[in-house]
């Protein structure tokens, strides 16, 4: 038997009128989720404990198994395993996005957060930038690492862990409420606006039309994760695909392997045909038990508050990524069972992470049910099957 999870980052959402009333995910054009939906088990799954932050962090946990409430010791920290960087008991990590300021003739505090990934940055320039902030404010104590596109890595040697608020959560906003309380914190990010938003690469970024990386901004921080092994915990051999250090770090905390897949980056045009053949092989050549296959496009298109990008992304799921896996696995004739589901909702209507249950189904190729359901939020609440904790659905994949 083979699993597989295919999750699509912030995919579920909230009925919009410009769709007629319903969710990206009930009006997009998804034949293939359509079809598995129609021979599977279908339901609503708490991912997020109601006295934790709706981050993909905390709600991808849940989905691998682990609960949150044990095994959670911040986001960045994990985003450190996955770039190798070996914390110390002592460190402290936050990650440090490049983010897109206003730039209005203003103080910084009261700048407005414009995006939150600046356009979406590429690694290769944030390298060229975090170099720039790196010469003017690293010290023995603040160090700085590359990450993924716009989200990087700042560790704090004997630091503290506090409450910070995420960029994507103030678009539209002054940023001043929502800076750090940490007065070097608060100073850093200040003078990163100075150092950055003149720098010949965003110069270049403006008169190209694109955003600028403006400013960096702190948050997520967190202490060395320390996760029990995916194997021992489970007896499944298994692997991650994502483009995102998050969840690569939590694939490096569980002792997964990480997949890498060319061209596959985080955003609305990543390399989906990759995935999915990289998926395939993993399960049937390279001897993986259990695949988790993660899609970050949803998210970013919520974030963005984009409705026709969001239901894009969530088409190019159902076609480009799962419908190859299925395929691919039709034909193997192995046996296996297959997860979709969101780790949190990214509403359109909030650009930011909710709490609320999200819709799963369970398709398992030895059954043949006939349901006539279709895979959304309201047919999945409809069937009355509610998981309240989201570390066990995990166990309800692997049931016999």
């Amino acid at each position: 038997m083979k699993y597989i999870v295919m999750l699509g980052d912030g995919m579920a959402d909230r009925p919009i009128e410009a769709l007629g009333g319903k969710t990206p995910l009930e009006y997009a054009d998804t034949p293939c989720m359509d079809r598995l939906a129609e021979k599977s088990e279908m339901g609503m799954v708490r991912t997020v404990p109601g006295d934790m932050s709706p981050g993909s962090d905390v709600a991808n946990l849940s989905v691998l198994g682990y609960d949150p409430q044990v095994y959670y010791t911040g986001r960045s920290s994990l985003e450190a395993l996955s770039i190798g960087v070996d914390m110390k008991d002592t460190d402290v990590a936050f990650r440090c996005n490049f983010v897109t300021l206003s730039e209005d003739d203003v103080p910084y505090t009261e700048q407005r957060m414009l995006d939150h990934s600046s356009g979406e940055i590429s690694t290769q320039d944030c390298a060229v930038l975090l170099e720039a902030i790196r010469a003017e404010m690293e010290t023995e104590v603040y160090k700085f690492y590359v990450g993924t596109s716009y989200r990087h890595l700042m560790i704090w040697d004997r630091g503290e862990v506090m409450g910070l608020v995420p960029p994507h959560d103030i678009i539209g906003k002054p940023i001043g409420s929502s800076l750090p309380s940490d007065a070097v914190l608060r100073d850093m990010m200040s003078r990163s606006f100075e150092i950055l938003k003149d720098h010949p690469l965003n110069l270049e970024r403006k008169a190209k039309g694109l955003n600028p990386a403006n400013s960096i901004w702190f948050w997520g921080a967190g202490t060395r994760p320390t996760l029990s092994s995916f194997y021992e915990k489970n007896g499944k051999k298994a692997a991650m695909i994502s483009a995102v250090d998050l969840l690569k770090g939590l694939a490096v905390g569980a002792g997964m392997d990480n997949i890498i897949v060319e061209g596959a980056n985080g955003g609305l045009h990543t390399n989906y045909e990759g995935k999915a053949a990289a998926a395939v092989k993993a399960l049937l050549e390279d001897g993986e038990d259990f695949v988790y296959i993660h899609l970050e496009a949803p998210d970013e298109m919520g974030h963005q508050g984009s409705v026709e990008r969001k239901v894009q992304s969530i088409e190019n799921l159902d076609k480009r990524l799962l419908a190859p896996v299925v395929e691919a696995m039709d034909a193997s004739g192995e046996d296996y069972r297959l997860v979709v589901l969101p780790d949190h909702p990214t509403p359109i209507c909030t650009q930011t992470h909710s709490s609320d249950p999200v819709p799963f189904m369970i398709f398992d190729s030895r059954k043949d049910i006939h349901s006539g359901r279709h895979y959304n939020e309201k047919e999945a609440g409809q069937t009355g099957l509610y998981i309240e904790n989201g570390y066990t659905l995990m166990d309800h994949l692997f049931e016999k």
